[in-house]
Parts: C-alpha cells; sequence; structure tokens
C-alpha cells in the first residue's frame, strides 16, 4: 500500500515546476530591473562621442545630436541656415541664398538675404520667378514697372514687404541712415540670385550701334554705359518719394496696382495669450498672387499647433527666438531640428508638422507657400468635427477626454 505522506513524482515533479517558475518570474523580475539601469547606462553611452565634434554646431542643434524617442525613419533635410551660405560682398553690400541646392525637397520657392548700404542699389533688373520680399532691418525705395508704362514707386521698412512679378523690371535702393536688409522668395526652388536679367549686362553685351539706333543718344554717351554688370553699387540717397513720383511724370504715370504691404502693422488673424498670426495672400494683398504667406509669433512654452498645408509646402525663415519643429513625413517617419534666427526651415506638402517656442524670449518666424491663398488644416479641428465614437475606436479615448480638446483651430496655444 502507497504511503500517501510521501511525495510521489508527480507532485514533486509540480511543487518544483511551481517553485521554479516563482523564481523565474522573480529572475525575470529583478533581470528587467537592472536591465532597466543597464539599458540606460548603455543608452547613455552608446550616445558618446569620444571623436572630434564641432561644439558650436552641436549646441545650435540638440534634438538632431540627441533626437527624442519619437524620431524614427529617414526624413529628408529640412533644416539650414543663412549663416552657412556664402556671402557675395561688393561695394554698397553684400548677399546669400538657400534654394534647392540646399535643401532639395524645396522644388517651390527659394531664397536670397541682401544687405544694401544707404544709398546703395541692387541694380535694375527683371528675372523669371515672381518676387516675394519682407524688410528685416532699416528702408529702401523700391519701384516695379508695368507693361502698360504705369510705375509704382514706394519706401518700406521694417516689417513691410513687397512684390515684384515675373518679367517686370524693379529696382531696390537703401536709404537713410544706414540702408537696409532684406528677405527674398522666389516661386522656383532653383531660382539663383546671380543669373537675372542685369540693365548693365544688355548695354555691355549689345552693339554700340544698335543702341545709337535704339535708344536716340550719340555714341560719346553709349560709351559711358557699363561695361559689365554692376549687380550692387553705391548710389546717393534720394529725396521724398514724392519727388521721386512726380519727376517721372506724377499721377499720369502712377501703378494703380500697389506692391507694397504693410504686414507687421496689420491686425492679427489670430491673437492669443500665446502668440499671434497674420496671414497676406492675394484676398487682402492683391497684387500677391504667387506667394502666400503668415507672420507667426510664439511666446515661450507656446506652441504651433498639430497642422498641415493640403495646397502647397512650407518654406520657412526665423527672425528671433529659438524653438524645434517635428515634422511628420508619412510612414512613420518623423524627424525633430532646432531652430534659431536666420535659419530656414522646409516642410513639404501635407506634411504633419508643429513648432514649439523652446527658449525664452518671443520666436518670430514667416511661413510662405507658392500659393496665392494661404490654407491650412487643424488636427485639433478634425476630430472634433468627427462623431465621438469614431474618435473613440480610433485614438482609444473617452468621451471626457476628446471634450477636452479644442473645437476650433487655434494656430498658436499658449504653454
Amino acid at each position: 500500500m502507497q504511503d500517501d505522506s510521501r511525495p510521489n513524482r508527480r507532485s514533486f515533479l509540480g511543487a518544483a515546476a511551481a517553485t521554479l517558475g516563482a523564481s523565474a518570474v522573480l529572475a525575470s523580475y529583478a533581470r528587467a530591473q537592472s536591465s532597466e539601469t543597464i539599458h540606460k547606462g548603455t543608452m547613455d553611452h552608446s550616445a558618446s562621442n569620444p571623436g572630434p565634434v564641432n561644439k558650436a554646431l552641436l549646441g545650435e542643434n540638440g534634438s538632431s545630436n540627441n533626437p527624442p524617442d519619437t524620431d524614427h525613419g529617414d526624413v529628408n533635410p529640412f533644416w539650414y541656415s543663412f549663416d552657412l551660405a556664402h556671402r557675395r560682398i561688393q561695394e554698397g553690400g553684400w548677399t546669400r541664398q538657400v534654394t534647392q541646392k540646399e535643401l532639395p525637397d524645396s522644388k517651390d520657392l527659394a531664397g536670397v538675404n541682401m544687405r544694401l548700404t544707404a544709398g546703395s542699389y541692387r541694380e535694375l533688373h527683371w528675372h523669371t520667378a515672381n518676387e516675394w520680399a519682407y524688410m528685416l532691418y532699416g528702408s529702401a525705395r523700391v519701384t516695379v514697372l508695368n507693361p502698360d508704362g504705369t510705375i509704382a514707386i514706394d519706401d518700406v521698412g521694417v516689417g513691410d514687404l513687397w512684390v515684384a512679378p515675373a518679367g517686370y523690371p524693379h529696382s531696390i535702393q537703401g536709404l537713410g541712415p544706414d540702408g537696409c536688409e532684406f528677405l527674398l522668395v522666389f516661386d522656383q526652388g532653383t531660382f539663383s540670385e546671380y543669373q537675372t536679367f542685369l540693365l548693365s549686362e544688355w548695354v555691355a553685351h549689345t552693339p554700340t550701334e544698335l543702341l545709337l539706333k535704339n535708344m536716340g543718344i550719340s555714341r560719346e554717351a553709349a560709351a559711358k554705359f557699363p561695361k559689365e554688370e554692376e549687380y550692387i553699387f553705391p548710389g546717393t540717397i534720394p529725396g521724398a518719394v514724392e519727388d521721386d513720383r512726380r519727376v517721372v511724370g506724377g499721377k499720369a504715370v502712377e501703378s494703380k496696382i500697389s506692391y507694397v504691404f504693410s504686414m507687421r502693422s496689420m491686425k492679427a488673424n489670430f491673437e492669443d495669450a500665446g502668440g499671434s498670426v497674420r496671414i497676406v495672400d492675394s484676398r487682402n494683398f492683391g497684387a500677391s498672387t504667387a506667394v502666400a504667406a503668415g507672420l507667426v509669433v510664439l511666446k515661450p512654452g507656446a506652441i504651433r499647433e498639430m497642422h498641415w498645408h493640403p495646397n502647397a509646402a512650407e518654406w520657412q525663415y526665423w527672425l528671433a527666438g529659438s524653438g524645434r519643429m517635428t515634422v511628420f513625413a508619412s510612414s512613420a517617419k518623423a524627424r525633430t531640428m532646432d531652430f534659431h534666427a536666420n535659419d530656414v526651415g522646409f516642410v513639404p506638402a501635407v506634411a504633419g508638422h508643429m513648432i514649439e517656442n523652446t527658449g525664452t524670449e518671443d520666436v518670430v518666424f514667416l511661413e510662405m507657400f507658392k500659393s496665392s491663398v494661404f490654407s491650412d488644416i487643424s488636427l485639433n479641428q478634425w476630430i472634433r468635427r468627427l462623431p465621438p465614437q469614431m474618435v473613440m475606436e480610433h485614438l482609444h479615448l473617452e468621451q471626457s477626454e476628446i471634450r477636452k480638446i479644442p473645437q476650433e483651430s487655434s494656430p498658436v496655444l499658449p504653454r
């Protein structure tokens, strides 16, 4: 007869298995706790860089050097800085550019940063692309000739913008006391500021006999023409703009179209505790049919809400402050980069993105589009326009949580 007080093989193995199972769980938990510490330490060590580094450049873009965990996949470059671009310096000022060469995906827009000293000219010229410009510093006199022979002559200051349609001859001259600096944006990604149609080059490369026949001038007069491009060169600070308008013919030759607009001083389209947005496009500035733009101000800690633009890619110029932008490029691809004053950002058409002010002063930037109208879609508004059940089943939120999401588009959200 079997002694029931003695453990049989089956009960022994079962007890052993249970003991081993419990031990395994405890060991697994211990390993997990230990691996967390090891993993963190390993990651810290894995991120170390004992080799040579450009500390100044690393300091400018911490989000690229130590990216957030949400970054994923291969995203094409969407950051560049005018401070990395070559400056062409001439007597009277300088210029530099960021084109599709620097940002390969930017096929629609290119930008130029230019400085003119007081009295100096960006000489009379025209080009194949439409020009949109924003004054960063000082003031300038801008002229634009229409095909009907009328001309616009205007002075522009900080926060003002102007446009010059493709093929329309125009000029820019720095005014006193210290000239100007401005941003030019062109609706061609491959546009080069160094391949425009210059008045000086045309007369320099036209046979003298033809110049005499065309202009009715003497050979002695034609001999004074430039023999090569002038591009940027010193000049005389002009008098009052009214005097220039009068001397060329007054009202009889004055353009009925205005090519200038005061963007910075206009009433904001949106403003709250987090900042403001001012929008200029063909609806409030009729001459701006090629480029639409927004001027965005973000207070410290505020964000430009998660959104995308259905009609065009976005080309940015950062005027002040420091922040970071995350771009969602579809197919689980996302990247975060830091931005500072004088940087250029790019967002492909329909790509989701958001911007956060990470500094202690206001972030100010321009967002520009090759379009006659400014258009964006708010992630928050989209979610709130959907039936709650649909949102619950997509995002796993309760109705009470969904109701906390803003119902209307708020381009700027406070901290």
